[in-house]
């Protein structure tokens, strides 16, 4: 049961003189009543959901006479304006005289707090010990440190990479350098050291990703790996499904990377559907997101030349692409589903909430950092220490017990050869595992013998991956059973998630691994008003209730889109790509998303409590 109490205590709290708490442990939250100096009916901040924690340890006192242990649980609460702020909450252990007793039952909180973020079954004789806890997961982080208006480096350093040590997680970091080198450093990875790869960036890296896995010649055990987005991109389409398949509210900027963050943090997967799709030309690529042309397109690249205005590119793209209106002839010709449930246009029980404007979450621009502060590109980072954010609260000046859990941590980190050294009374941000680090090293990531991540070519099409045996060859007529539509169309969108972008729902319907293809179109014929009225709706998932004419839907398997017109822009995942004939077929289940726990129920209200479903990759069930 949800509420059904596990653990039940007394705790002090830091300084030591401040007043005792009683703490009560539930599978989805944590409960803290203050006992002393006058005890609270209804305490504020008494309630502390999993969903927003990152992460538990236990900590030790620098002072040899001070026999309690420490318990810091740290977690990522909403303020009164619906951003997040990081806060840390230390509990004092001091029910025994010495301090073996105190850490054993301090210990014995953190493991059960920790069993509960990963989805580690708790044994039914609450017999809790560190034991319980596997391995902590190896993760391959890749970012781009221009994504996000060039943000994307600061955000991980002062936000991500804190979340990631305070739950514990094994990291190895690298800055890609160009175009296409998270493409090229996959192709050569031994994918047995890692328990997955996860993009810091926008959809753009994560695409490079899948297609480099899938580029391998044993890309079948390539692409069982799972993999993650953390959103600093534009768009952040993905992110944006997983943000609402976590039960979290709509979010863009900052919040959205540190929901994401947080489900990241405890682990989980769900199959991630690939649609593979073949282009004019015979090349091949798999998408994760969206195959589109027309109206969507247009916006989407011609809304590149103002990218430094980060996810407001797209509304201004919008306006100027509503004043020129284009219609393009063509066919679609598509595979229905056979689900009978797939049939007839996506509708919500009640319209999601809208994302809080970006313009209004995030940080102005960041000037050009000095030399001597800004890291190298191509650096490869183990377990980085980290510098205090300025977000950051101070923490108790307490230094970290050792467990097989909870690593000592290190302190700051020095941007120079020199090495960084530990002041004992000195807390650090976050607990972080031991490393070395010189700003001239390149890339230590162990590759396959004979491989070389370095190329300058541009990116092939994908040569290996699983048969397409519901199409035929492109320019084939096609086998009995297909759909064809044809006639002048303002877009047609072939999506596979619920979301276009990070406050656009396109298909409210969509979930992951559902092994649809959910194809959208909006005919010739509509005007300005009504295109712009679609859009509108489309931030709370509500556009197929307007009875636009206009919209169509359906669901596939299979599909083949045919332009007739001799200029035009065609996107994959928002890359551009040849324009003409294209056709895809959807692989239900080929690949894997770290999205952390379902939410039983999405859009829960704050306050409301919910609980994760096992996830198909929960953390620690990776590779000894």
């Amino acid at each position: 049961m949800a509420g059904t109490p596990l653990l039940h205590g007394e705790f002090g709290s830091y300084p030591a003189r401040g007043p005792r708490f009683a703490l009560t442990l539930t599978p989805v939250a944590l409960h803290v009543q203050r006992l002393r100096p006058r005890p609270e009916a209804w305490p504020q901040g008494g309630l502390v959901p999993l969903a927003e924690v990152s992460g538990c340890r236990t900590l030790r006192s620098s002072s040899p006479n001070d026999s309690a242990a420490y318990l810091c649980v740290y977690t990522y609460p909403r303020g009164r304006r619906g951003s997040r702020r990081r806060a840390a909450r230390t509990f004092r252990a001091d029910r025994a005289p010495d301090y073996k007793e105190n850490h054993a039952e301090a210990q014995r909180w953190a493991t059960a707090v920790t069993c509960l973020l990963r989805g580690v079954p708790l044994p039914e004789d609450l017999e809790i010990t560190p034991e319980l806890l596997p391995r902590p997961p190896r993760l391959l982080l890749l970012v781009n440190p221009f994504g996000g208006r060039g943000l994307a480096w600061q955000w991980c350093k002062n936000h991500v990479l804190p979340m990631i040590a305070e739950a514990g997680l094994s990291f190895n970091l690298i800055q890609t350098e160009r175009q296409n080198h998270a493409r090229e450093l996959v192709q050569g990875l031994r994918l047995s050291e890692w328990d997955g790869i996860v993009t810091v960036s926008g959809d753009g890296l994560l695409y490079e990703v899948v297609n480099g896995l899938l580029d391998r010649p044993d890309w079948e055990e390539a692409v069982k790996i799972p993999v993650g987005v953390l959103p600093c991109g534009s768009g952040n389409a993905l992110a944006g499904a997983v943000n609402q398949h976590g039960g979290f509210e709509p979010a863009m900027g900052l919040d959205l990377l540190l929901n994401c963050s947080l489900l990241m943090c405890r682990g989980g997967g769900s199959p991630l559907d690939l649609l593979s799709v073949t282009l004019a030309s015979g090349t091949r690529c798999f998408s994760f997101l969206s195959v589109a042309w027309g109206f969507v397109s247009d916006v989407d690249i011609q809304s590149e030349r103002f990218r430094v205005l980060g996810p407001a590119r797209f509304t201004l793209g919008t306006v100027l692409q509503l004043a020129s209106l284009h219609v393009y002839p063509g066919r679609l010709s598509y595979l229905p589903a056979s689900s009978p449930a797939s049939n007839g246009p996506p509708a919500l029980s009640q319209p999601l909430p809208r994302a809080a404007s970006e313009l209004a979450l995030a940080p102005a621009p960041a000037s050009a950092p000095s030399q001597d502060t800004h890291s190298p590109l191509h650096r490869s980072v183990s377990d980085l220490p980290l510098a205090r954010g300025a977000d950051f609260p101070p923490e108790p000046q307490l230094d970290p017990s050792p467990s097989p859990s909870f690593p000592r941590a290190l302190p700051p980190l020095h941007l120079s050869s020199s090495p960084p050294c530990l002041d004992r009374g000195e807390a650090p941000a976050s607990p972080s595992a031991p490393s070395s680090l010189s700003p001239s090293s390149k890339s230590q990531t162990s590759l396959e013998p004979g491989a070389s991540p370095v190329s300058e070519s541009p990116a092939p099409g994908t040569r290996h991956g699983p048969k397409d045996d519901l199409l035929p060859p492109l320019g084939s007529p096609l086998p009995p059973g297909w759909v064809t539509l044809e006639g002048d169309f303002v877009l047609i969108l072939a999506q596979s998630p619920s979301h276009l972008c990070a406050d656009l729902v396109a298909v409210p319907n969509a979930r992951f691994g559902d092994g649809l293809v959910h194809l959208c179109w909006v005919r010739g014929g509509v005007s300005r008003a009504s295109l712009l009225r679609l859009f509108l709706a489309m931030e709370r998932g509500s556009h197929f209730g307007l009875g636009c004419p206009q919209l169509g839907y359906a669901t596939a398997r299979a599909f083949r889109l045919e332009p007739l017109t001799h200029h035009g822009i065609l996107t994959v995942d928002g890359e551009q790509v040849e324009y003409g004939p294209v056709q895809a077929q959807i692989h239900p289940g080929l690949g894997t998303l770290l999205t952390g726990p379902e939410a039983r129920e999405p859009q829960l209200a704050r306050g409301e409590a919910w609980g994760p479903k096992c996830g198909t990759v929960p953390w620690g069930g990776g590779k000894a």
